[in-house]
């Protein structure tokens, strides 16, 4: 069985960052390291109980869309095979399924969402202010309703333990220049609508996402992190929508679930989770992998 991975410990390459669920090493002027670990996070906050497979999962369902995507927009993937950067036998089996090397970007400073279905924040900023992110939106809507054409809605970055913060287009104007504010949207969209026209073909409505960019040394647009992936996304099983329900979703679910039923403030450090949540956790990212990649 294939060990759990908290920390990743690689001591022949210079860890960078620890983020709340991925490692990243430094491997020359060009190129790193990226380790998806078994971390989880919820409300914002690093659990201290991992989920077993679960950075396989990610990094695979992530290989996978960088892969099908790549004819709308560049990724950060290398030619690198894995082995040649970590040399180290013991190692190297134990993070293969969770690594990858990648091109070093230059991040950009927002989280381009898109949202196929009103939920979550965005069903809350509606019953509010009638508007997403400066998007004036029809009354009347209900709950998982979806959207005649995907909104854009974007956020900024907030630093491990804070809370992104929705913002308005043009706020991401002021923040990037115009053209690239508007290549970032337009890049987004279309990467939803693609990937969401397939997953629906497999059972699966992705009903919002977070895409994250950087620029090459050039200054192109380029994805990076991860893509549609159970932590980036709201994937729910096709057969079990309806209008005016929270359908069940293949990600942290059972987590937040547990989570909500404790007496915590949703502040760090979190509560350790039990097997069960562990083990229905694991195994909803696990059934999300297999109907999307096949």
């Amino acid at each position: 069985m294939q060990r759990t991975i908290f920390d990743s410990k690689i001591t022949e390459l210079e860890l960078i960052n620890r983020g709340k669920v991925r490692d990243i090493y430094n491997i020359d002027d060009e190129h790193m390291l990226i380790v998806t670990t078994d971390r989880i996070s919820a409300f914002d906050v690093v659990l201290p109980t991992p989920i077993p497979g679960k950075g396989a999962v990610l990094t695979s369902i992530s290989n996978f869309w960088f892969k099908k995507t790549k004819n709308l927009s560049k990724n950060h993937l290398s030619d690198i095979p894995l082995p040649e950067v970590v040399k180290d036998r013991p190692t190297y089996a134990l993070i293969k399924n969770h690594a990858i090397v990648v091109k070093k970007m230059q991040p950009l400073p927002i989280e381009a969402i898109v949202r196929g279905y009103i939920i979550g924040s965005g069903w809350k900023d509606y019953n509010k202010t009638g508007q997403i992110c400066g998007i004036k939106l029809k009354p009347g809507l209900k709950l998982a309703d979806k959207f005649a054409r995907a909104l854009y809605t974007p956020s900024t970055k907030a630093e491990v333990g804070a809370h992104d913060e929705n913002v308005d287009f043009e706020h991401t104007v002021n923040l990037l220049g115009r053209n690239m504010a508007e290549l970032v949207q337009k890049t987004s969209l279309e990467l939803y609508t693609q990937s969401a026209d397939y997953a629906l073909k497999k059972g699966i409505i992705i009903a919002d996402t977070k895409f994250e960019f950087g620029t090459d040394k050039n200054g192109d647009l380029v994805l990076i992190d991860e893509v549609l992936t159970p932590d980036s996304s709201r994937f729910w099983p096709a057969d079990k929508y309806a209008r005016g329900q929270n359908p069940p979703s293949f990600d942290k679910q059972y987590v937040r679930d547990y989570l909500d039923t404790l007496d915590w403030d949703k502040t760090a450090p979190g509560p350790e989770l039990p097997e069960d949540v562990v083990t229905s956790t694991a195994a909803k990212y696990q059934e999300a992998h297999n109907i999307i990649t096949g």
